[in-house]
């Protein structure tokens, strides 16, 4: 049967839009250390939309190589080329060339719209309200609702007009950005909620005729600051941390044009990574090792901690099941990897003993409110999870035979691609609303499909 997450299965049922996980009887013996189930993922989300930007800012044409699409890094393309850079597109290839300005944009006025993309939103944002010109955006209903105010706040500082409907909320999507440069060379930014905001403000800092200043407030896992940070400085561009709360970027830096391989996305890489305990086998995701750029990576140390042994090897990272089937249950903070708290939260009732999942406040703001899905997701399944009344950013999972449901995906591609993963060793766990993948993994449940019939034999 055809449907709209991107090939034929007989899992998906269309009358209730809903993918039947398959829940394997056996798992072959046959596989071990020397013979792991071996996956492929696509590229990363999070480097293919910031070295689009990247491209742009820099002189001359870039290719990059190795692109992720999906509904993310399409809308960021759409609105590359609706600004008036000129691109070519090969999806079979999966290569993108973009000729940079140099930090021009070329047309001074564009309506763009970012769909569910957070990327776009706030990296095109940052860049468009320092911009000379009058840009029109807005977003899909779920990105309209999840916070833009401190990244806007901070461009108001600066001198950018931002203009809103009657009918609009202020400090969220649509909004009308008229950039005047950068009328300031020191700013403040709140990354409480998302620290995109930061991201996006230190990509276009090095267009400013002065050295610029962000100071930081309110508290976030900085991994992808990190992977902002090193991605700038491999097109030309290295900013400063000269105290925990401030970054500097000097004047007169210039991005480069360059060919840019993009990495396999370790957060598509750790649902089938997480197959390993859950599953007891081994698994290795081709072309992940621990130098990379994404901060996910340090959910392989928590499988680590849950007992399993984890190989760099040259064609990518092993994980090795544990030596005895089952696994610990961890106390973790998982601010480093806080897009794996639902993976964890997945397979958590299968450990043995609770699972404490800290440092996670922050996720109540993105796609959905995580803390709130998980709970309410797994209650469902009669296992027992609380959260901490106090702190609001963490949770307790029990160790429980989870029961056959529907898990409802509040439109967010982590909570289907997640609770798959309980689906694993629950029979009748059906995931709603399958399509909501398309935003990251277009694919996800024909590769995860294509992994159960590898480890699988009649029982």
């Amino acid at each position: 049967m055809s449907h709209d997450f991107g090939y034929n299965t007989s899992n998906y049922h269309a009358d209730t839009d809903t993918y039947q996980v398959p829940c394997p009887g056996n798992i072959s013996p046959a596989l071990s250390g020397d013979a792991p189930l071996i996956v492929e993922v696509p590229g990363s989300k999070s480097i293919t939309n910031r070295a689009l930007l990247l491209a742009t800012l820099a002189k001359g044409p870039s290719t990059l190589k190795g692109v992720l699409f999906s509904d993310d890094s399409r809308h960021f393309l759409k609105c590359v080329q609706e600004l008036g850079f000129e691109t070519l597109v090969d999806e079979e290839k999966k290569v993108i060339t973009v000729v940079g300005e140099g930090g021009t944009v070329p047309r001074k006025e564009a309506s763009l719209y970012v769909g569910s993309a957070g990327t776009a939103a706030r990296f095109l944002t940052a860049y468009l309200g320092i911009a000379e010109g009058v840009y029109h955006m807005d977003a899909s209903e779920q990105m309209r609702r999840r916070p833009m105010a401190p990244l806007l706040q901070s461009l108001e500082d600066m001198g950018c007009e931002i203009l809103y409907k009657e009918d609009s909320r202020k400090g969220f999507f649509p909004f009308i950005l008229r950039g005047h440069g950068f009328g300031k060379n020191a700013i403040t930014v709140d990354i409480g909620h998302s620290s995109q905001f930061l991201s996006a403000l230190l990509i276009s800092s090095c267009l400013a005729e002065k050295d610029f200043t962000i100071k930081v407030q309110g508290t976030h896992g900085m991994a992808y600051i990190d992977m902002t940070r090193r991605m700038m400085e491999q097109f030309g561009v290295r900013t400063s941390q000269t105290a925990p709360d401030t970054f500097v970027t000097a004047a007169g830096q210039h991005y480069q044009a360059m060919d840019y391989q993009i990495e396999p996305d370790v957060s598509a890489a750790c649902y089938f990574y997480a197959c390993a305990p859950l599953l007891h086998i081994p698994v290795q995701v081709a072309h992940v090792h621990f130098d990379s750029l994404q901060g996910d990576v340090a959910f392989l140390k928590i499988l680590e901690q849950m007992g399993c042994t984890l190989e760099d090897r040259e064609s990518g990272i092993l994980v090795l099941p544990p030596c005895e089937k089952g696994f610990r249950g961890v106390t973790v903070d998982m601010s480093a990897c806080s897009d794996q708290a639902i993976t964890l939260a997945a397979i958590a009732p299968f450990a043995d003993s609770p699972t404490t999942i800290t440092g996670i406040g922050h996720i109540r703001f993105q796609e959905s409110d995580r803390i709130h899905a998980i709970v309410t997701e797994l209650r469902k399944m009669g296992i027992r999870c609380e959260e901490d009344s106090v702190s609001e950013g963490s949770i307790t999972i029990y160790p429980g035979v989870p029961k056959p449901c529907v898990v409802d995906t509040y439109d967010d591609h982590r909570m289907a691609m997640g609770f798959a993963l309980t689906g694993l060793r629950t029979p009748g766990i059906a995931i709603h609303n399958p399509g909501c993948c398309k935003k990251t993994f277009e694919n996800y449940f024909q590769v995860l499909e294509k992994a159960l019939a590898a480890v699988s034999k009649p029982v």
